[in-house]
């Protein structure tokens, strides 16, 4: 699935990146967010992403949305609203949660077309023509 993952530090440098390997890998955590997540805390040396900023393709699902604030990632910017998992706006609000104590800044529908074209076309592909 072509959804990938930034995490990048106050002044814009890349502190991990990822692509969804649940395929790959048989790992149902393994999501782009994931992945860049670990990867960010690795070139830290600390799970804290304080300042961190997530960038992603796809609206995180309630698992992503949920380790972004626990990392203390500060901002999630993403492209493409996910109607059927999404757990930033379109079925839950998880990142912004009142009852957490981490909230997230986001910002939504970056580069939205090219973000939901590139997902369209790769299902498309993948279904049977019929």
């Amino acid at each position: 699935m072509p959804v990938g993952a930034v995490v990048l530090d106050r002044d814009g440098a890349v502190l991990g990146r990822g692509g969804n390997q649940r395929e790959r890998t048989g790992d149902p955590t393994a999501h782009a967010e994931i992945v860049a997540l670990r990867r960010a805390a690795a070139s830290r040396g600390s799970w804290r992403l304080d300042g961190a900023t997530l960038v992603v393709t796809l609206e995180p699902c309630a698992m992503c949305a949920g380790a972004a604030v626990a990392a203390r990632v500060a901002r999630l910017v993403y492209g493409a609203d996910d109607p059927k998992a999404g757990a930033v706006a379109s079925l839950f609000d998880v990142v912004r949660d009142s009852r957490l104590p981490h909230r997230l800044e986001v910002v939504r529908g970056i580069r939205q077309r090219d973000c939901a074209r590139l997902l369209t076309d790769f299902f498309a592909r993948r279904r049977p023509a019929g």
